[in-house]
């Protein structure tokens, strides 16, 4: 099943062309690599992913039916967005970890945040930790639990390692393997040739804002 099809997407930012004629299609259970230069558009094409922003021109369609006929809050439950630059809100880490719940008008379930915690080798004291004292790494992991207290069909991960050791980075890299092997479709921008290898099934490069290639590697 496809996902998401681009169908001659450009996107254009005060004159500046930043996407050009993007014809592309993401299949159900796909781990695509998105790679290439800094600036050349990767971070823009994974917003036009979940309408965070809309194309010039073109279209974009999730499920067969156009992405702008989604209620925006509903269709981003289903396909998820963890920026390289985490921004967290409210005082604490569980502020963070209690907002999935209260757009879903669902009760704060303490169990899932400590499991998570768990996972993700942080110590479940962290959750009464206030945000302001928290390292980049943290606060990329917190960020990602975040977005992972409820299962979404697709997850757009724009370098959400980029701030971690080694250690950290390889478990990362873990989750995200058993979420897409559960059947969650993954696009991950990295800057890291060996990660963007690893896992993925596909290798979509973007060079100067157009598809250079989208490589088939299993």
């Amino acid at each position: 099943m496809i996902m998401l099809n681009f169908s001659k997407v450009s996107y254009e930012n005060h004159g500046k062309n930043i996407l050009k004629n993007i014809n592309a299609h993401i299949e159900e259970g796909d781990y695509i690599s998105i790679v290439g230069p800094s600036g050349s558009g990767k971070s823009t094409f994974l917003k036009l992913c979940n309408n965070l922003i809309s194309p010039s021109s073109g279209s974009i369609s999730y499920k067969g039916k156009d992405m702008l006929s989604y209620n925006p809050i509903e269709l981003r439950k289903e396909i998820s967005y963890c920026f390289q630059t985490p921004y967290l809100f409210g005082d604490k880490v569980i502020d963070n970890l209690h907002f999935p719940y209260e757009i879903r008008n669902k009760k704060f379930d303490i169990k899932r945040a400590e499991y998570l915690c768990d996972l993700f080798n942080l110590h479940k004291k962290i959750l009464d930790e206030k945000i302001t004292n928290l390292s980049g790494g943290e606060k990329q992991r917190i960020a990602l639990m975040r977005n992972l207290i409820f299962p979404s069909n697709i997850l757009l991960l724009d370098e959400i390692t980029s701030a971690l050791d080694s250690e950290n980075t390889l478990i990362i890299e873990n989750i995200i393997y058993k979420l897409n092997n559960a059947g969650t479709t993954i696009l991950w921008i990295t800057h890291n040739k060996e990660q963007s290898v690893k896992y993925a099934n596909k290798l979509l490069t973007i060079e100067d804002g157009k598809v250079k290639s989208l490589e088939v590697l299993k």
